[in-house]
């Protein structure tokens, strides 16, 4: 499929900078179960869409503060690097996207703040590094968390910096597992108030881990969707929580996983008959139009970047043409788009 397939417009003035207050008066676009169905709803109304038995799947991962500003010195000449963590690689090191990336070789040393350091151990494309650090574990994690900035998106970023409202705002009801450079979203929409609601509807959750990298904001730099590669991002589903997905889906529930990432992780420990395993350790799924979506009969998910893999991943659910109508009336009717925005729930082609 051609990557321009996926493209539309959207006027820049959509893209939502602060989230909605409370989390859960953001706004709601249903999408389906009966092909072209559109209905205008608030999260609130989240529960009026759910089943006794269905099966919420949040993803607990919890956003580090992986954007670091240090220094380069090379002789008498400096050069100010920025450094963007996407993927631990053991206890001391991350692979990391630099800039100005071509300023930097293989064994030099930067100088980030509070004593932290770290060594250019590789070099790979597209600004990409593996950085190898002065610290190890958990004294890691503590020098991360000192040293750095919490990454906002690009499409904020350069609109206003991350603040001490963004340490809060940016982080789900569910964080708890360190280790994601971009919280899983559609999550930022649950109160306390909304989860009990839910709750009461006789609806289960369950949680599981996938650390979101700074891939997902890569543009997608081919003409073909063949030729894409997707970055690693590592992942865990227990033993207990597959049980608890395969019970819910045996007793006639829905698996509506909050956020494209537990879709991806769902839909990467699912064999062809639907049923999920247990599972650790890196999954790079691509879901496009086309791919068999084995686990997952629904998806809230916040509205995404055009001619980005999230936006073929929603595609895969419905059909791309519906999908673009659908943001085509989110656009119309003045939705608040990407991070902070409003959000969708979108009905598995076939699902009721």
């Amino acid at each position: 499929m051609r990557v321009d397939d996926f493209d539309f417009e959207l006027p820049e003035e959509l893209i939502a900078l602060r989230p909605a207050r409370p989390r859960d008066a953001a706004r709601m676009l249903v999408i389906g179960p009966e092909h072209g169905a559109l209905a205008d709803r608030g999260v609130r109304d989240l529960p009026d869409y759910l089943r006794e038995g269905d099966l919420l799947v949040f993803n607990d991962t919890r956003v580090i503060p992986a954007r670091l500003f240090g220094t380069r010195t090379r002789g008498e000449a400096e050069a100010k690097i920025e450094a963007l963590l996407h993927k631990r690689e053991g206890g001391d090191a991350w692979h990391a996207f630099l800039r100005p990336a071509k300023r930097l070789k293989p064994g030099e040393r930067i100088d980030f703040a509070h004593g932290l350091t770290a060594i250019v151990e590789e070099r790979g494309e597209g600004g990409e590094a593996l950085l190898r650090f002065s610290a190890s574990g958990a004294a890691l994690d503590e020098a991360i968390a000192r040293a750095g900035e919490m990454p906002l998106p690009p499409y904020i970023a350069r609109k206003r910096p991350a603040d001490e409202a963004d340490l809060a705002d940016y982080q789900t009801l569910f964080a708890d597992e360190l280790g994601a450079v971009a919280a899983p979203t559609a999550g930022l929409h649950f109160t306390p108030e909304l989860l009990a609601s839910v709750e009461a509807r006789g609806v289960e959750t369950v949680r599981l881990t996938l650390h979101v990298g700074a891939g997902t904001f890569l543009p997608v730099a081919v003409e073909d969707t063949e030729a894409h590669k997707m970055h690693a991002e590592w992942g865990e589903i227990s033993p207990e929580e597959a049980q608890a997905i395969n019970a819910a889906k045996a007793r006639g529930g829905r698996i509506i996983p909050v956020g494209t990432t537990s879709m991806r992780l769902l839909e990467t420990a699912a064999d062809d008959s639907g049923i999920v395993h247990p599972f650790r350790g890196d999954t790079d799924i691509f879901i496009t139009p086309g791919t068999r979506i084995r686990a997952v009969d629904m998806l809230m998910t916040n509205f995404h970047l055009p001619r980005s893999t999230l936006f073929m991943l929603v595609s895969a659910l419905r059909d791309t043409d519906e999908m673009k109508r659908a943001y085509a009336h989110a656009i119309a009717a003045r939705y608040r788009f990407y991070s902070y925005g409003d959000t969708s729930l979108i009905y598995r082609s076939g699902a009721v």
